[in-house]
């Protein structure tokens, strides 16, 4: 009989459970049964919502095919999307879970028409979506919280609370804790004005921390490795143009000026265009591409036609990517190559405004992080230990 492991995470802002099994489909079918299941690449498996209700019919749905191994409930929302490790699932057995108390919580009237507003707000100034889904998420978590509260009874009190109760003790990262803050923000300063000031939100102290970086041979390493040619023709602009990836799935066919050698990069982050250099070899792979695959309508499609390649699948292809070139550094993803391209574009001695530039950075003091990581000055400093 095959086992179904469950385990919580924090997935897009929301606190979800996995559910982990072999390909079968008998099980998915019962899977997708499961009210708000869905499957997700980037997790490369189905979660639920995470919500106790759920879980008490859970084991007879998948009785006589299956087994449950919910181990992974009794342990706190990991910081990322990721699994925690054994020995810190042991120390955290023994405390409350917070977030599923809160998750029991329902929403007010009241609270549901703010989230509702709110979603307005961001979907009339053309926030992206993933953000709306964020911010909405993270705004559902603080309603809850602070319940019997109703959104214009908040204090400053009520956001030391939420750190305090909510986001420590489920070891919750810094990350999420800015996003919330963010959100607070966001709709404290646009929904209700005149309850608080978001100026007295203060922020965690921030990390700072250097991108991941990879040597030229290993970029080159992890290209070869791929057979798929829209696979490697992705890879090979996030690397050769520094795309970020929704700017890589928003291209259009249209973007690309062969004669000018240009391709145009619309709305990017923070609304704003710009173009960036295209070198022969990526003309004429883009041409081959092109040929061999005519898309529709944009320039990167997924299974079908007219519908733009899904960021988790492009992350998937860049995760086997990495893992088939057999490159052992830790923590590199997809991001890394736009890394990669601005450190050795310094290293080979552009300016540090074309880079900015070229990246859609707002300003310089983000793209200056790229002078701590290059090599190209820092291997030739001689160390006195060789005076000795």
């Amino acid at each position: 009989m095959k086992t179904i492991i469950c385990e919580r995470v924090l997935h897009k802002g929301e606190n979800r459970v996995t559910l982990r099994f072999p390909y079968d489909n008998e099980l998915i079918k019962i899977t997708r049964s499961i009210p708000g299941s869905k499957w997700s690449q980037s997790l490369y498996s189905w979660h639920i919502p995470d919500d106790a209700e759920l879980f008490k019919d859970l084991a007879g749905l998948y009785s006589g095919l299956a087994v449950l191994d919910d181990s992974g409930l009794r342990t706190h929302h990991p910081e990322n999307i990721g699994v925690q490790k054994a020995d810190e699932r042991k120390e955290k057995i023994s405390q409350p879970d917070i977030s599923i108390e809160i998750r029991r919580i329902p929403l007010s009237e009241k609270g549901k028409a703010d989230i509702d507003k709110f979603r307005r707000w961001m979907e009339s100034n053309r926030y992206p979506e993933s953000t709306i889904r964020t911010y909405t998420g993270m705004i559902t978590t603080f309603l809850r919280f602070i319940s019997p509260k109703e959104a214009e009874e908040f204090t400053s009190e009520d956001l030391v609370r939420i750190v305090d109760e909510y986001i420590l003790p489920n070891n919750l990262s810094r990350s999420f804790q800015n996003q919330m803050i963010s959100a607070i923000k966001k709709f404290y300063g646009k929904i209700y004005k005149s309850v608080i000031d978001p100026g007295e939100i203060s922020r965690p102290r921030p990390q700072h921390r250097l991108p991941n970086v990879l040597s030229k041979e290993e970029v080159k390493r992890i290209l070869d490795s791929v057979v798929n040619e829209k696979h490697r023709t992705m890879l090979s602009l996030v690397y050769g143009c520094g795309l970020r990836r929704s700017e890589v799935l928003e291209l259009l066919p249209s973007d690309i000026d062969k004669d000018r050698r240009l391709m145009h990069i619309r709305q990017s982050k923070g609304f704003k265009d710009r173009i960036v250099p295209l070198t022969d070899k990526l003309l004429q792979m883009l041409d081959l591409y092109l040929l061999h695959y005519k898309p529709v309508k944009y320039l990167f499609e997924g299974q079908y036609s007219g519908r733009q390649y899904s960021p988790e699948s492009l992350e998937k292809v860049f995760r086997t990517a990495y893992e088939k070139a057999g490159i052992k550094k830790k923590d590199i993803t997809l991001h890394g190559l736009r890394h990669s391209y601005a450190t050795h574009l310094l290293e080979a001695g552009t300016d540090l405004r074309y880079i900015q530039a070229l990246l859609g950075h707002k300003s310089s003091r983000t793209t200056e992080i790229y002078t701590h990581v290059t090599t190209h000055s820092i291997q030739n400093i001689r160390s006195p230990f060789d005076d000795l």
